[in-house]
């Protein structure tokens, strides 16, 4: 990657601080959005996110911080956004379309746009005519606390624009990190998204006292409902197989790290919807991600059995036990 290219990062929590660890293993300096005055500062003094994944050493040397997207933007020439789908129309208030005039947009936020049930490159693309070659995906299956710990993990990293994705893959490339490249932005982005809204499934009948045996009847499931709504909404002859799409939802699915199975988990044990999301200090993607594909099966007229239970557990508050034991006789 040339050396006179600037990057950004947009994003505070764990993912964002997770992929500061590893920008820093190959750029000499690049540039970070901290909008809370009091958590910059203690950055600044400390060099660790007071926050989120708290011992990853931030390099002072490397990572200059700003104080506003905006400023971020002017600043950088490829733009990383790796904040909760929920916060990026707040996050750009302000921003015009001439702000990203000539900028590339990688995305690693793992949801979709509430508001408009849109996918993040989907979104800059429509809102801020960013288009779609100067847009780009990073996915895993990855958790930033395994990044955090070192612990080897492949990315992929899509964009119809071969070249710049591979530019992105090799700041990204080191001891700990492999990436592939791929074009498919808008399946993977969906995959993502929907991955997410399984695992708040597989948690919910973790917590309810279902075994493994059954869970992995779910997540079998799970794969069909996901390429039943690809060939529909975005139909391709991309393999499901590969890691980006079936590796992801089994991580999310079944990890310790997993904030929607989490959040899954505890709706299953009897915590409200409001009482589960107040508890957790992270966002649990798949809440939102649920309403979304649940408009989007609606426009569609698409069947898709365990999203509509977890939308009535989540949405119209449907007791978990029953949708879920509702949800067993139309299993395959």
């Amino acid at each position: 990657m040339s050396d006179n290219l600037k990057i950004g990062v947009i994003g505070e929590g764990s993912w964002a601080t997770a992929i500061i660890k590893i920008l820093q293993q190959n750029l000499k300096n690049f540039f970070w959005v901290v909008r809370e005055e009091e958590m910059a500062a203690q950055i600044k003094e400390t060099g660790h996110n007071p926050l989120y994944l708290s011992d990853v050493e931030i390099h002072k040397d490397v990572v200059s911080i700003v104080p506003t997207v905006k400023e971020l933007i002017e600043k950088s020439d490829i733009i990383l956004m790796i904040l909760p789908a929920a916060f990026i129309e707040s996050s750009l208030e302000g921003v015009s379309v001439a702000d990203f005039k000539n900028k590339y947009i990688f995305s690693a936020t793992k949801g979709m746009i509430p508001s408009c049930h849109k996918t993040v490159c989907t979104y800059f693309n429509e809102n801020f005519h960013v288009p779609f070659d100067h847009l780009g995906f990073i996915s895993g299956p990855s958790h930033a606390e395994e990044v955090a710990l070192e612990r080897l993990t492949f990315l992929t990293v899509l964009s119809s624009n071969s070249e710049m994705a591979q530019n992105i893959g090799n700041m990204l490339n080191c001891r700990f990190i492999k990436t592939i490249i791929s074009d498919d932005v808008i399946g993977a982005e969906y995959v993502t998204v929907l991955k997410n809204v399984m695992a708040i499934a597989t948690g919910v009948c973790h917590g309810l006292g279902y075994g493994d045996n059954y869970i992995s009847v779910l997540v079998s499931n799970a794969i069909r409902e996901i390429e039943h709504f690809l060939t529909i909404v975005a139909p391709s002859n991309r393999k499901l197989l590969n890691y980006v799409y079936l590796g992801d939802l089994i991580v999310t699915s079944y990890s310790q790290f997993s904030r929607n199975r989490t959040f899954g988990a505890m709706l299953g044990k009897g915590y409200t919807v409001k009482s589960a999301q107040l508890e957790m200090s992270m966002i649990a993607e798949g809440y939102y991600a649920a309403n979304s594909i649940n408009e989007i099966c609606v426009e569609k007229n698409i069947e898709m059995p365990i999203v509509q239970a977890l939308y009535r557990i989540l949405y119209e508050k449907y007791s978990p036990s029953v949708e879920m034991k509702l949800l067993t006789d139309k299993l395959k």
